[in-house]
């Protein structure tokens, strides 16, 4: 006879109380975890253990009226991985996205996180996965920041004032400490002015507010670029300040020319390759993929225009294997794609900390599993 198998559930306040929001823990969490990826001590999805997730594909017409249709940041994901070091574990995230949330009152995505015992399976915690997934995706740029700008870097620019970036400049003031002031751009100008004022009461540095892409751009030694919907801001390579690190949360379009001209870097490129060979099997072809933020490059490398062996892993740069920033003029554009590695590192440190502190609740899964019987 089985014995009692609980797990502990965590409600978004739990977690807050259990130091999601932490971006410090979060910033060194997310390192650790780009290590491992250097070292090789993970596993993803696919039989290469690169994908990024499983995800319900839909058109734009369906043959059933109550089959969901294609639309901006319309999906479904589940995000499964292995993380191994201080955390062996396997996590995964189950999200749905739909952007006519936001008139509803609700966030763009709601995700929910599960942690798994690797060897048994049992269910270690379930939890409300949004705040662990904005938390990680901000510390990422935090953590490129801090390996991959220069030296002397002092403007932060941002693309897009919602919630995604607002965490991305936390992590990235919290990284670079010689920043002295942010540019933000938002296609909505008075709502930027009432996200600057939330930002400087936060960061205590002065967030200036411009109408104009280019004008943020031109300024920036850092540009955090993270929007959402069809239309993608569009950076201009005469904008780009010598030794500029543009760091892709969301999507962007560049010159062909400025792709290969600079220096690209991944948080896991082989990720991003699987997305071309989605795209390519898709029955509409590589526009398919065009929600991904590497989506311009796989096509340039669709066409033989871009030679992709040129890119470089953060996490081969973290653990030492390649080479970081080589000059202070080189510029540097970074594609990231939310790997499920970073919802495994975060998640996993939420969880010990509300072990530790008695948060959440315990719900058993069973008192005496009736297979066993």
């Amino acid at each position: 006879m089985s014995e009692k198998l609980e797990f502990l559930y965590l409600q978004e306040e739990d977690v807050i109380e259990a130091g999601v929001l932490n971006m410090n823990e979060c910033i060194d969490t997310i390192e650790e975890m780009f290590k491992l990826l250097g070292t090789g001590d993970y596993i993803m999805g696919g039989p290469n253990r690169n994908d990024h997730g499983l995800m319900l594909w839909f058109n734009e017409e369906e043959k059933f009226r109550n089959m969901p249709k294609a639309g901006p940041d319309r999906r479904f994901m589940s995000l499964i991985s292995y993380l191994g070091g201080e955390f062996d574990v396997v996590g995964n995230k189950w999200y749905g996205s739909n952007v006519e949330n936001i008139n509803k009152g609700m966030p763009r995505s709601i995700h929910t996180f599960t942690l798994n015992d690797k060897d048994t399976g049992s269910p270690l915690a379930i939890m409300a996965g949004n705040l662990v997934s904005s938390a990680r995706t901000g510390a990422v740029p935090g953590v490129v920041s801090k390996h991959l700008a220069k030296k002397s870097a002092k403007v932060l620019g941002a693309i897009g004032g919602g919630a995604i970036n607002q965490s991305c400049i936390d992590a990235v003031m919290k990284s670079v400490n010689h920043i002295e002031k942010v540019v933000l751009f938002d296609i909505n100008i008075e709502k930027g002015k009432k996200i600057a004022e939330k930002l400087e009461a936060k960061i205590h540095k002065p967030v200036e507010v411009v109408g104009d892409i280019d004008e943020c751009v031109k300024q920036s030694d850092i540009v955090t670029v993270a929007t959402s919907g069809k239309t993608k801001p569009e950076i201009k390579e005469e904008s780009l300040k010598p030794g500029a690190l543009i760091i892709l949360i969301g999507s962007a379009n560049f010159s062909k020319e400025s792709y290969q001209k600079h220096r690209v870097v991944a948080d896991l490129w082989s990720m991003h390759k699987k997305w071309l060979q989605d795209g390519i099997d898709h029955p509409n072809g590589i526009e398919s993929i065009d929600w991904t933020m590497s989506a311009q490059l796989l096509e340039m490398i669709h066409n033989g225009e871009y030679d992709d062996s040129n890119i470089d892993d953060i996490g081969d740069i973290i653990s030492g294997k390649k080479e970081g920033r080589k000059s202070d003029d080189e510029v540097i554009i970074c594609i990231t794609g939310g790997l499920p590695t970073e919802d495994v590192a975060w998640g996993y440190k939420v969880y010990q900390n509300a072990l530790k502190n008695n948060i959440g609740t315990k719900l058993p899964l069973w008192n005496s599993s009736y297979l066993t019987k």
